[in-house]
C-alpha cells in the first residue's frame, strides 16, 4: 500500500443539517450537485448552492458538481456558488484549459480508457453510466480503476457505488487519493449521519 490517508467526499448534500451532519462525521470535502441535466432528488439552485456553500467551515473543501456545461457556464456555476472546486461530472467537457486559466481548481470526470484530460487538477472515476457520466450508484471497475490511478499524473478519486460495506475493501484495491460517496449513505432520499460516521470510519481504518 502507498497511500496515506485517504480523503472523503460526501456529494449531494441539500440542506445545512445534511452539510452539518457530514462535516461532524469527519469529512473532508462536501459536494453541492448545481443546474444538472439529469433527474435527481439531489439537484441544487445555483443560489440554494450558494446558501449552503457558505455554510461549510474552513479546512473543509466545498465542491460544486455540474455537468453539460460550457467553459463559460461552469465557470460561472464555480463562481456564483464560490466553491473551492469545480467538479465536471462528464467525460465529453473539453474546457478545462480555459477555467485553469481563470484559477479555477478542477475536477474532472474521466473514463478508465484512453487518455485523461490534462487540464485537470485531479481526476474522478465512476460507474459509467448515460453517456459516460456516472452517478448510477453501481459500483465501477475497481480493477480498472487501479490500473488508472497506477498510470495517472494527478489524484484520483473513486466514485460508483460506494458503501459503509465496501469502502475498505475498495481502497484495498484501488489505493485512490479520495473517495467520494452520495446513494451509499443515504436513507429515504437524505443523507444518514450513522451511514457518513460508519463510511468515514471505515476509510480511515485502511489509513497506512
Amino acid at each position: 500500500m502507498t497511500h496515506r490517508r485517504t480523503r472523503v467526499k460526501v456529494c449531494g448534500l441539500t440542506t445545512e443539517e445534511e452539510v452539518e451532519l457530514a462535516v461532524d462525521a469527519g469529512v473532508d470535502a462536501v459536494g453541492f450537485v448545481v443546474d444538472v441535466p439529469v433527474d435527481t432528488h439531489r439537484e441544487l439552485t445555483v443560489e440554494r448552492a450558494h446558501e449552503l456553500a457558505k455554510t461549510v467551515p474552513p479546512f473543509v473543501t466545498s465542491v460544486a458538481v455540474t455537468m453539460d456545461k460550457s467553459a463559460a457556464e461552469a465557470g460561472a456555476v464555480y463562481r456564483d456558488v464560490a466553491a473551492d472546486v469545480l467538479q465536471i461530472h462528464d467525460s465529453d467537457f473539453t474546457g478545462g484549459g480555459e477555467l485553469r486559466s481563470h484559477g479555477v481548481n478542477l475536477l474532472q470526470k474521466t473514463p478508465l480508457t484512453g487518455e485523461p484530460p490534462e487540464e485537470a487538477d485531479a481526476y474522478i472515476v465512476d460507474s459509467e453510466g448515460e453517456r459516460g457520466r456516472g452517478g448510477t450508484g453501481e459500483t465501477a471497475d475497481w480493477n480498472a480503476a487501479a490500473e488508472f490511478v497506477d498510470r495517472s499524473s494527478r489524484p484520483v478519486v473513486l466514485a460508483g457505488g460506494l458503501t459503509p460495506d465496501n469502502v475498505a475493501e475498495a481502497i484495498e484495491e484501488v489505493e485512490p487519493y479520495g473517495v467520494d460517496v452520495s446513494s451509499g449513505v443515504e436513507r429515504g432520499n437524505r443523507k444518514d449521519r450513522e451511514l457518513m460516521e460508519e463510511f468515514v470510519t471505515e476509510v480511515r481504518r485502511t489509513d497506512g
